[in-house]
Protein backbone atom coordinates (compact mmCIF):
# COMPACT_ATOMS: atom_id res chain seq x y z
CA UNK A 1 0.00 0.00 0.00
CA UNK A 2 1.28 3.48 -0.67
CA UNK A 3 1.54 6.19 1.77
CA UNK A 4 -1.88 7.81 2.36
CA UNK A 5 -0.57 10.63 4.10
CA UNK A 6 -0.52 12.72 1.01
CA UNK A 7 -3.92 12.09 0.36
CA UNK A 8 -5.42 14.50 2.73
CA UNK A 9 -6.77 17.88 1.30
CA UNK A 10 -6.34 21.19 2.92
CA UNK A 11 -9.96 21.86 4.89
CA UNK A 12 -10.75 25.17 3.97
CA UNK A 13 -9.59 25.37 0.40
CA UNK A 14 -12.11 26.27 -2.48
CA UNK A 15 -12.17 22.91 -3.62
CA UNK A 16 -12.42 21.01 0.06
CA UNK A 17 -14.56 18.41 -0.77
CA UNK A 18 -15.04 17.93 2.96
CA UNK A 19 -17.78 20.73 2.42
CA UNK A 20 -19.10 19.62 -0.40
CA UNK A 21 -22.89 18.36 0.03
CA UNK A 22 -22.92 14.64 -0.37
CA UNK A 23 -25.46 12.05 0.90
CA UNK A 24 -23.37 9.26 1.72
CA UNK A 25 -19.83 8.29 2.87
CA UNK A 26 -19.46 6.38 -0.68
CA UNK A 27 -19.98 9.60 -2.42
CA UNK A 28 -18.31 11.73 -0.11
CA UNK A 29 -15.24 9.01 -0.75
CA UNK A 30 -15.71 9.48 -4.63
CA UNK A 31 -15.61 13.07 -4.45
CA UNK A 32 -12.64 13.06 -2.02
CA UNK A 33 -10.85 10.51 -4.40
CA UNK A 34 -11.86 12.66 -7.69
CA UNK A 35 -10.21 15.78 -5.77
CA UNK A 36 -6.90 14.10 -4.83
CA UNK A 37 -6.54 13.16 -8.56
CA UNK A 38 -7.43 16.61 -9.58
CA UNK A 39 -4.49 17.95 -8.04
CA UNK A 40 -2.02 15.54 -9.78
CA UNK A 41 -3.28 16.61 -13.07
CA UNK A 42 -4.02 14.61 -16.29
CA UNK A 43 -2.67 11.86 -18.72
CA UNK A 44 -1.72 9.41 -16.18
CA UNK A 45 -2.71 5.99 -15.44
CA UNK A 46 -5.34 4.63 -13.77
CA UNK A 47 -4.98 4.47 -9.73
CA UNK A 48 -6.62 1.73 -7.17
CA UNK A 49 -7.40 2.44 -3.70
CA UNK A 50 -9.01 0.49 -1.04
CA UNK A 51 -11.86 1.93 1.29
CA UNK A 52 -11.37 1.44 5.02
CA UNK A 53 -14.35 2.07 7.42
CA UNK A 54 -13.05 5.14 9.13
CA UNK A 55 -14.34 4.44 12.68
CA UNK A 56 -12.85 0.55 12.25
CA UNK A 57 -9.37 2.45 11.42
CA UNK A 58 -9.21 4.64 14.03
CA UNK A 59 -10.21 2.04 16.46
CA UNK A 60 -7.65 -0.52 14.86
CA UNK A 61 -4.81 1.57 14.64
CA UNK A 62 -5.34 4.91 16.42
CA UNK A 63 -1.75 6.04 15.37
CA UNK A 64 -2.42 5.36 11.46
CA UNK A 65 -5.62 7.15 11.45
CA UNK A 66 -3.91 10.44 13.36
CA UNK A 67 -1.42 10.71 10.77
CA UNK A 68 -4.20 10.39 8.57
CA UNK A 69 -5.76 13.33 10.33
CA UNK A 70 -8.85 11.24 10.85
CA UNK A 71 -10.83 13.33 13.91
CA UNK A 72 -13.14 11.58 16.13
CA UNK A 73 -16.92 11.96 14.71
CA UNK A 74 -19.57 10.39 14.93
CA UNK A 75 -20.51 10.52 11.64
CA UNK A 76 -19.78 7.26 8.85
CA UNK A 77 -16.93 7.68 7.15
CA UNK A 78 -14.91 5.51 4.76
CA UNK A 79 -11.04 6.58 4.03
CA UNK A 80 -9.59 5.86 0.88
CA UNK A 81 -5.71 4.01 0.77
CA UNK A 82 -3.88 4.42 -2.59
CA UNK A 83 -2.53 0.94 -3.35
CA UNK A 84 0.64 0.39 -5.52
CA UNK A 85 0.55 1.42 -9.37
CA UNK A 86 -1.53 -1.06 -11.64
CA UNK A 87 1.50 -2.86 -13.83
CA UNK A 88 2.12 -0.95 -16.81
CA UNK A 89 1.05 -2.36 -20.20
CA UNK A 90 -1.46 -4.91 -18.24
CA UNK A 91 -5.31 -4.68 -19.59
CA UNK A 92 -7.40 -3.33 -16.59
CA UNK A 93 -9.77 -5.30 -16.93
CA UNK A 94 -7.62 -8.39 -16.68
CA UNK A 95 -6.11 -6.68 -13.39
CA UNK A 96 -9.34 -6.38 -11.91
CA UNK A 97 -9.48 -10.23 -12.16
CA UNK A 98 -6.23 -10.44 -9.97
CA UNK A 99 -7.76 -8.57 -6.87
CA UNK A 100 -8.44 -9.95 -3.43
CA UNK A 101 -9.22 -7.91 -0.78
CA UNK A 102 -8.84 -8.33 2.90
CA UNK A 103 -11.89 -8.54 5.18
CA UNK A 104 -11.32 -4.81 6.78
CA UNK A 105 -11.68 -3.45 3.05
CA UNK A 106 -15.37 -2.09 2.88
CA UNK A 107 -15.09 -0.72 -0.52
CA UNK A 108 -12.61 -0.09 -3.59
CA UNK A 109 -12.14 2.77 -5.93
CA UNK A 110 -10.55 3.47 -9.19
CA UNK A 111 -9.49 6.61 -11.10
CA UNK A 112 -9.20 6.22 -15.08
CA UNK A 113 -9.02 8.56 -17.54
CA UNK A 114 -10.98 7.69 -21.31
CA UNK A 115 -12.64 9.60 -24.31
CA UNK A 116 -16.70 9.89 -24.11
CA UNK A 117 -18.95 10.63 -26.99
CA UNK A 118 -22.29 12.04 -26.87
CA UNK A 119 -25.24 10.08 -26.72
CA UNK A 120 -26.26 9.20 -31.11
CA UNK A 121 -22.35 9.02 -31.86
CA UNK A 122 -22.94 5.42 -32.12
CA UNK A 123 -25.09 5.86 -34.86
CA UNK A 124 -21.84 7.12 -37.34
CA UNK A 125 -19.47 4.03 -35.94
CA UNK A 126 -17.76 2.20 -38.55
CA UNK A 127 -19.36 -1.06 -39.03
CA UNK A 128 -17.24 -4.17 -38.71
CA UNK A 129 -14.02 -1.94 -37.42
CA UNK A 130 -11.74 -3.46 -35.46
CA UNK A 131 -10.65 -2.28 -32.02
CA UNK A 132 -7.51 -0.29 -33.06
CA UNK A 133 -9.91 1.25 -35.70
CA UNK A 134 -12.90 2.04 -33.02
CA UNK A 135 -10.23 3.20 -30.74
CA UNK A 136 -8.77 5.96 -33.70
CA UNK A 137 -12.65 6.51 -34.84
CA UNK A 138 -13.05 7.63 -31.01
CA UNK A 139 -9.81 9.79 -30.61
CA UNK A 140 -10.51 11.25 -33.78
CA UNK A 141 -14.53 12.34 -33.16
CA UNK A 142 -15.12 16.33 -33.37
CA UNK A 143 -17.47 15.94 -30.38
CA UNK A 144 -14.98 13.20 -27.91
CA UNK A 145 -15.01 14.54 -24.25
CA UNK A 146 -11.99 13.37 -22.29
CA UNK A 147 -13.16 12.75 -18.77
CA UNK A 148 -11.39 11.35 -15.45
CA UNK A 149 -14.25 8.49 -13.68
CA UNK A 150 -13.62 7.68 -10.62
CA UNK A 151 -15.67 4.70 -9.62
CA UNK A 152 -16.18 3.68 -5.85
CA UNK A 153 -18.25 0.72 -4.60
CA UNK A 154 -18.67 -0.91 -1.38
CA UNK A 155 -19.12 -5.32 -0.45
CA UNK A 156 -22.85 -4.58 -0.03
CA UNK A 157 -23.53 -3.31 -3.94
CA UNK A 158 -23.29 0.28 -3.15
CA UNK A 159 -21.72 2.11 -5.75
CA UNK A 160 -21.09 6.08 -6.79
CA UNK A 161 -19.11 7.42 -9.96
CA UNK A 162 -17.50 10.91 -9.87
CA UNK A 163 -17.01 11.94 -13.74
CA UNK A 164 -15.27 14.92 -14.15
CA UNK A 165 -14.75 16.92 -17.72
CA UNK A 166 -11.38 18.05 -18.56
CA UNK A 167 -12.89 21.11 -19.90
CA UNK A 168 -14.61 21.50 -16.89
CA UNK A 169 -12.14 21.09 -14.51
CA UNK A 170 -13.84 21.88 -11.52
CA UNK A 171 -14.73 20.22 -8.20
CA UNK A 172 -18.62 22.13 -8.88
CA UNK A 173 -18.80 20.66 -12.22
CA UNK A 174 -18.19 16.70 -11.48
CA UNK A 175 -21.15 14.79 -12.12
CA UNK A 176 -22.46 12.01 -9.46
CA UNK A 177 -24.39 8.99 -9.87
CA UNK A 178 -24.27 5.29 -9.67
CA UNK A 179 -24.92 4.39 -12.61
CA UNK A 180 -22.86 6.49 -15.05
CA UNK A 181 -20.64 4.12 -16.17
CA UNK A 182 -22.48 0.55 -14.80
CA UNK A 183 -19.19 -1.68 -16.66
CA UNK A 184 -16.83 -0.45 -14.38
CA UNK A 185 -18.90 -0.72 -11.20
CA UNK A 186 -19.70 -4.07 -11.71
CA UNK A 187 -15.81 -4.76 -12.77
CA UNK A 188 -15.02 -3.29 -9.35
CA UNK A 189 -17.99 -4.94 -7.40
CA UNK A 190 -16.46 -8.47 -8.78
CA UNK A 191 -13.36 -7.93 -6.89
CA UNK A 192 -15.34 -9.44 -4.20
CA UNK A 193 -16.84 -12.01 -4.94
Amino acid sequence: MSDASAFTNSPGSADDVSKLPAANPLTRAALEIDEYAATLGWDLPARLFALVDSAALRKADPRIAEQLGLAESDEPGLTPVEQDEIPAGMELDKFLGTIAWPDAVAGCALVVERLMLPPGAEQSRPRGASDAQLAEWVANHPKREEVRITAAVLRDGKKEIALRLRSKDVAREVLTGPDLVPGLTDALLATFS
